[in-house]
């Protein structure tokens, strides 16, 4: 995978460039399975059968998929233990917890608001 690589300039960190290195990361986080995963998580350590039931709705592959993408982008930590069933535990890192913070807060939101949006939804049908 071809990733852009961060030189300190501030084009590379600018979320409103297409070809910055933090809309790819942004790109990458800012997905609905990826926020479920992280709000999942918390500040536990969940197995990847546990984690699959604490996402309703979400498969095998996806939950796969976004798990490496945030061990790849240092959000999650993977834990392999040599056991017959393999066992693979996961857990956010310092940087993870801090993104969780954030998530959480939108979760937050999204429950306060829920009336709201639907009575705007419903308005906007009408």
């Amino acid at each position: 995978m071809v990733t852009k690589q961060f030189g300190d300039s501030p084009e590379e960190a600018d979320l409103r460039r297409a070809d910055s290195l933090a809309r790819e990361i942004f790109s990458d986080v800012a997905n609905k399975w990826a926020l479920l995963i992280i709000e999942a998580v918390g500040e536990r350590t969940l197995r990847f059968s546990e984690l699959r039931a604490e996402v309703e709705g979400i498969s095998h592959k996806m939950l796969t998929q976004n798990l490496r993408m945030l061990e790849r982008n240092g959000l999650v930590e993977r834990r392999v233990f040599p056991v017959v069933p393999p066992r693979v535990e996961y857990t956010l890192t310092e940087p993870g917890l801090g993104l969780r913070d954030t998530v959480h807060r939108m979760c937050d939101w999204t429950r306060r608001n829920l009336d709201h949006i639907e009575t705007a939804r419903s308005r906007f049908d009408a």
